[in-house]
């Protein structure tokens, strides 16, 4: 008999797993993403599992489980022979009654199973998994064994692991979880759907309860504290995930951006914390602001009709997933079931019965027997009581950045009215034409080639040869109209196109390419001089990232969606701050010294550009084309942007520490109507933005540069004001431009060749 037993060991250790890996093991873990102040607003994952070690996890949770599944476990040598014995016996009644068979594995057993072999029932496996739990044993302590499965044992609802499934069920740390809590995590390994307390919660507490009474008969805890437990009601708390939906295109670029750094398996295996500056107010409030831009275009253009038509059944809303938005959107699907002659009565797909009301809908455009149909299938949002308004998805779409403009930080992104609908992200992936938008960054560049805000150049007709196999250009200003000789600042103000292309003239095209590039705007930009009017495509990210320059003294950065990655052992491997602090660890804090703060962020332009710049785009807003953001009496600046035909609509604006842009255009390129400018669609985004998130006191007046002098002059003449001036305007110079209190123009021969004039 020995022999033969001794025989059935030899051959089936010769066939056995190697299981030495276990000893370093750690199990897959999710990738976790934090916002700027700490918290958690994603994870990737393919399965919801943290690694806790074992020194970690508290007394209270092992004892439930060593209670629930092997409550001889720190005394037996991998397999019970107690355990065996009784399942043998029960398991020869449950044979005759026809019963489940009892197994009798330990956690040690469980460990050898789960990691090693499959979930075969056969005595096959069990004698695999018996010699591999007496071999497991040897090689690992047993702290270690019960580290590897509490780690590794599934508990439901998606969860891996006791620290995984404390944040599913309870939305708390393992840390905090009572002898009630731990004890329902102990009770699911046995059946964790069965006795998932989501979908069955009296089979759950039945379950529970087992537990809480081997605890008592195991001495864990005493019979006042088991009578207490078992009486209590299981309080499930789902885990929160903070505005995930407002940041869903966000995240899904700093998960790309994560994959191409450390590869799909270690973002999805390793458990990084992924730091990043996502400020969660200014992304729920920057993708509210965009829906509300779209929706408002849109409903100029009227009503295009039902999503579908169904006949009114019981289940009319089955089948209708494809329709489904985000919850933060706050629309219902609903089907009509009858037109009255000014209402028409509906029933929401969560079965509430309502009405939509003919004096709500005048943006339609229809007459409202023209309008909805019975079984027509819409968008409603309640406004009160029974009352909704009618909805549709925009036609157009767009995005927005929000960026602090001294480290290239990104605070909120969105790329579309709803992730669900398009995963395109229309910030960071549309290459669209910037138009007007890109004019500042020619004016900057006659800046930095010695013209000044006051330099004259003449806006009149002008026609110009392209090269070979190309048409003669003929640039006309919005409106067609022309003004004659006028400043470099009313030149952007305006948005004058035929000054912009007679500045870019005079600087060469190759300047300007150069310039563009050097910005990151633009990576292979058409040589034609149509480029200083913005003709090459760019995306609103890099563009807005541009922009940068003017409130940070003359500085590019680039834009920053992830801060700081560190491995599951807390280790730093990613680090995308440039900014250093110079000898911070010498600095008392009773001291009178401050802590200096470098960068190595690469100069594009001059401090004294960049002030000027602002200067105009201040200008912009108190007589140009963004004069709808003047009642906001806040210290702003930017500039507006339309392509021709009024394809892509843009405004890029900024206070004195944060830069937002905005972008609205069709996905598939299309004239979005007359009128519709950047003016009109895409400044009402950042000025509601603005609104909402910029307080009085955080936009400051924009600090002026060193080397810089201001003089009060004629704001349509550029001339030095005289005491019977009625207008005039602050005009910002360099100081190697003024002497004497007179202003030197110092590009006065290359002027007369491209109808540039001189002041005089």
């Amino acid at each position: 008999m020995v022999i033969l037993i001794l025989s059935i060991l030899w051959t089936y250790s010769n066939n056995i797993p190697d299981y030495k890996f276990l000893k370093n093991y750690k199990p897959p873990v999710s990738s976790k993403v934090y916002s700027g102040d700490g918290q958690l607003v994603a994870d990737f994952s393919k399965e919801k599992r943290i690694f806790i070690p074992y020194n970690s996890i508290p007394k209270n949770v092992i004892n439930s489980f060593l209670s629930a599944e092997d409550k001889n476990f720190f005394s037996h040598p991998g397999v019970d022979a107690k355990g065996v014995l009784r399942a043998v016996v029960n398991n020869i009644s449950n044979i005759i009654l026809s019963k489940r068979l009892e197994g009798a594995s330990t956690i040690t057993q469980q460990v050898a199973k789960n990691f090693l072999l499959t979930n075969e029932v056969s005595l096959n496996r069990k004698i695999k998994e018996a010699i591999l739990a007496f071999r497991i044993e040897r090689a690992l302590s047993k702290q270690r064994i019960l580290e590897l499965y509490l780690n590794q044992i599934y508990l439901g609802s998606g969860a891996y692991g006791v620290a995984a499934a404390s944040l599913e069920y309870f939305d708390k740390s393992i840390k905090d979880l009572n002898y009630a809590e731990a004890a329902l995590l102990a009770a699911l390994p046995k059946a964790p759907s069965k006795y998932n307390p989501y979908k069955n919660i009296e089979l759950a507490k039945f379950r529970r309860n087992l537990v809480l009474k081997n605890l008592f008969e195991n001495r864990y805890i005493d019979l006042k504290t088991y009578n207490k437990l078992k009486l209590e009601k299981i309080k499930l708390n789902k885990i929160k995930k903070v505005f995930l939906e407002d940041a869903q295109y966000y995240i899904e670029d700093v998960r790309k951006n994560v994959i191409d750094t450390l590869t799909y398996d270690k973002v999805y295996k390793q458990g990084f914390n992924i730091n990043t500056p996502i400020n969660l107010r200014f992304q729920k409030i920057a993708t509210e602001t965009l829906r509300n831009g779209l929706i408002s275009y849109d409903k100029r253009k009227g009503w295009r009709g039902p999503l579908t038509n169904k006949s009114y059944t019981e289940n009319w809303n089955n089948n209708l997933k494809k329709f489904n938005l985000e919850n933060s959107i706050d629309w219902k699907l609903a089907i009509v079931k009858k037109l009255n002659k000014f209402s028409a009565e509906i029933q929401t797909e969560d079965k509430l019965d309502g009405k939509i009301e003919f004096k709500d809908i005048s943006w339609t455009k229809k007459d409202f027997d023209q309008l909805l149909k019975v079984g027509d299938i819409v968008y409603v949002k309640k406004i009160y009581d029974k009352i909704y308004s009618l909805k549709q998805l925009p036609k157009i779409n767009g995005g927005i950045v929000v960026m602090d403009p001294y480290t290239g930080r990104v605070l909120a992104l969105s790329g579309g009215f709803s992730f669900k609908k398009s995963e395109f992200n229309r910030a960071t992936q549309a290459l669209r034409q910037p138009g007007s938008a890109f004019k500042p960054f020619v004016y900057a560049l006659a800046l930095e080639n010695n013209y000044t805000p006051t330099s004259l150049i003449l806006d009149a007709p002008m026609v110009l040869d392209q090269g070979e196999d190309l048409k003669m250009w003929k640039p006309e200003n919005y409106g067609k109209k022309f003004y004659g000789p006028s400043t470099l600042r009313v030149g952007l103000e305006k948005s004058r196109n035929l000054m912009t292309v007679r500045i870019a003239q005079d600087l060469g095209l190759e300047k300007i390419i150069k310039f563009s590039k050097k910005l990151n705007i633009y990576d292979n930009p058409e040589e034609l001089l149509s480029i200083s009017l913005g003709s090459t495509e760019t995306t609103l990210l890099k563009l807005t990232s541009a922009y940068s320059g003017f409130v940070n003294g003359g500085k590019l950065v680039d834009p920053i969606l992830i801060d700081r990655i560190q491995d599951s052992e807390g280790k730093t491997i990613f680090n995308n701050s440039k900014r250093k602090c110079v000898n911070c660890d010498q600095i008392s804090y009773l001291g009178k010294d401050y802590p200096v703060i470098e960068n190595n962020y690469k100069k594009v332009f001059s401090p004294q550009t960049a002030y000027q710049m602002t200067s105009i785009l201040e200008g912009v807003i108190q007589r140009g084309t963004a004069k709808k953001l003047r009642n906001l009496k806040l210290n702003i600046a930017g500039k507006t942007g339309t392509t021709n035909k009024n394809t892509d609509t843009w405004f890029i604006g900024f206070t004195s520490n944060l830069l937002i842009g905005v972008y609205v255009g069709s996905d598939n390129p299309i004239p979005l109507g007359r009128y519709e400018t950047g003016s009109k669609t895409a400044l009402p985004i950042f000025k509601e933005f603005v609104e909402k998130a910029v307080k009085k006191s955080e936009a400051r007046p924009f600090k002026a540069a060193d080397g810089t002098v201001m003089m009060v002059v004629d704001p349509v003449t550029g001339q030095k004001a005289k005491f019977t001036s009625k207008d005039t305007i602050i005009e910002v110079y360099k100081k190697e431009n003024v002497v004497d209190g007179k202003v030197l123009y110092l590009n006065s021969d290359r002027l007369d060749s491209n109808n540039i004039l001189k002041f005089y």
